[in-house]
């Protein structure tokens, strides 16, 4: 039997996992586990997350593994609904759900298919409470050091490792009295008093903090007319939350749109593909003009509004923000959650939001492509317009942001690039000062920009440092490439189309690193729920080629729910961070 190794069981693990048991022969598969609870996966894990936090993913954006979440939850029982806290009659594939509703489903997937890979004839094994301290290619396999707090260290060995380990973030998350590096766990931010805090970032994992440290001093009602108030607890009155990015913006509702995507009519992945062939000396100008034409199309009155004719790559950004950068932010937030609303009830779609939408992973196909000039004006200019389109939360979400500000309790504040945050020795939290005006002090603050891109010196694993196997991903100095075209590093790691890391060492070429902060540099909209799914089934395909069998799909009674492939994000952008 051939031996695989998946680091991780969330939904990347999961989602190969499901890849890899379709194959026809017997495999023996290792699932390492950091936590105590397999499947889970840290953003839904509930030992991470508040049960007020909510997933800005509905269940036909899911790509089903076994049971759609829709049907899942309709298989519940009323008992196990209730601890859900979920009405049988508010199920839906367009309403989202707690983080920690779908940390239960992705688990009840996993192990059913871990139950339907031994059925098989799979051998699998699951390893929680499992850190892997240590890899190390050889020249026909990979050595996995693993240690757990019941046994001693000890050394696998496996023909393929797939390293799933997800999300990054600090183990310590009080790093200083009063500063916390990260809203999770939710259990360490929601001992904040009620005091004067600051939250750093404005989008879903600013509201995730704005919300635990809420929900800790105050509840949320709604009202005889349905809306959703906020009420603080008595002696809690002092609470008072400031969200800020360098904008100042408040993320948009999620809006509604036909799923599976209608086609695009100009920015085709087609079209792009002949602008790599054909345009690589201005490949971004190039993109960023059938961008431009797929747009005005889709949406002439947007197009003239913001004067989308004269745009270039480096003032679409100004031109696509200004108007919601001029309005007051929540009076602009509450406008477009009531269209939204209305748009979701009439199944209205407004035809600029969708045309962005789509064309985000068409652009991505061009991105590894961009030279080092194009990447970085990419990445400064381009890429949030994607970012903000893509990155829209529940419509719940939204009206507790409003709840909050009208009840006095939270505001936000454009911080421009021009600003200091600094932890003062003798007192709790941060003062904040925005160019050269007066120090802003909060008693608390946490920083809730999300996951921050990783590199090559950043792999955990001493062996595969030593053995230069990890390096930083390079990119042409300029966009034609060829022999004499100078490289350099870009940041994140360097791997081929399977995920596996390029290096001329005589050692195995079977490690998969499907870890998302190593990918975000060159891969910018690789990240969410989707995302795992098309690396679980890249990863999955390649080591079934790479043993040689042709794989028969298991007959899985799987949903056929329509998917909508946009990522959840979770990378700081301009608009949402500071």
């Amino acid at each position: 039997m051939a031996r695989i190794a998946i680091i991780g069981s969330g939904p990347t693990g999961i989602y190969t996992l499901k890849g890899l048991i379709s194959h026809p022969a017997g495999l023996s598969i290792t699932v390492f586990e950091e936590s105590p609870d397999p499947g889970k996966g840290t953003p839904y894990h509930p030992a991470v997350n508040d049960k007020a936090m909510l997933a800005n993913i509905a269940s036909i954006e899911i790509p089903p593994i076994i049971d759609s979440l829709v049907g899942w939850l309709r298989s519940r029982s009323n008992e196990e609904l209730q601890n859900l806290g979920i009405a049988r009659d508010a199920i839906g594939e367009r309403e989202f759900y707690p983080r920690i509703v779908l940390g239960d489903y992705f688990a009840a997937q996993f192990w059913e298919l871990v139950r339907r890979g031994h059925a098989a004839g799979h051998t699998i094994d699951v390893r929680g409470s499992c850190r892997i301290a240590d890899i190390a290619l050889n020249a026909h396999d990979l050595t996995v050091t693993a240690t757990s707090s019941e046994n001693s260290p000890c050394r696998l060995s496996f023909d393929h490792v797939v390293m799933a380990t997800g999300h990054d973030w600090p183990q310590d998350t009080e790093t200083s009295p009063g500063y916390f590096a990260s809203p999770w766990p939710a259990a360490a931010i929601k001992r904040i008093k009620a005091v004067k805090v600051g939250v750093l970032g404005t989008s879903l994992s600013g509201i995730d903090a704005v919300v635990s440290v809420a929900t800790a001093h105050g509840v949320f009602l709604r009202d005889d007319m349905g809306a959703l108030l906020y009420q603080p607890l008595q002696g809690r009155e002092d609470l008072h939350i400031t969200m800020m990015s360098r904008k100042g913006l408040l993320p948009e509702a999620d809006f509604y749109c036909p799923i599976p995507y209608e086609p695009l009519a100009i920015c085709t992945p087609m079209a792009v593909e002949q602008a790599v062939h054909d345009e690589p000396d201005r490949l971004l100008d190039a993109v960023f003009d059938l961008f431009k034409q797929e747009l005005a199309r889709a949406d002439p009155d947007f197009a003239a509004r913001i004067g989308l004719a004269l745009a270039t790559v480096e003032d679409i950004s100004d031109r696509y923000f200004r108007e919601r950068t001029a309005s007051d932010q929540f009076v602009w937030a509450g406008r477009v959650l009531a269209q939204a609303k209305r748009d979701k009830i009439e199944r209205n779609t407004v035809p600029w939001r969708y045309a962005i939408l789509r064309m985000h992973e068409v652009i991505a196909r061009a991105v590894p492509h961009f030279s080092n000039g194009d990447l970085g004006r990419f990445h400064k200019y381009f890429k949030t317009v994607f970012v903000d389109d893509y990155a829209t939360v529940p419509h719940e979400s939204i009206e507790r942001l409003l709840a909050l500000h009208n009840a006095g309790k939270l505001e936000v504040m454009a911080t421009g690039s021009d600003y200091t945050i600094e932890k003062t020795d003798g007192q709790p939290g941060v003062e904040l000062t925005i160019a050269a005006s007066s120090p802003i002090r909060f008693a608390a603050f946490i920083d809730a920009t999300g996951q921050h891109p990783l590199s090559a010196k950043d792999i955990p694993f001493e062996s595969l440092r030593r053995q230069d196997v990890i390096r930083q991903a390079q990119t042409p100095t300029n966009s034609l490439g060829g022999d004499g075209c100078d490289l350099r590093p870009t940041g994140g790691i360097d791997v081929d189309e399977s995920f596996r890391p390029k290096f001329e060492a005589n050692l195995t070429n079977q490690l998969y690193c499907v870890s998302v902060p190593f990918l975000l540099h060159k891969l910018p909209f690789v990240q969410g729920i989707t995302s795992a799914s098309d690396m679980g089934e890249i990863v999955s395909e390649s080591i079934r080629s790479a043993l040689g069998k042709v794989s028969q799909l298991l007959p899985f009674p799987v949903s056929t729910e329509r998917l909508n492939r946009s990522p959840t994000p979770t990378t700081p952008t301009e608009d949402t961070v500071a």
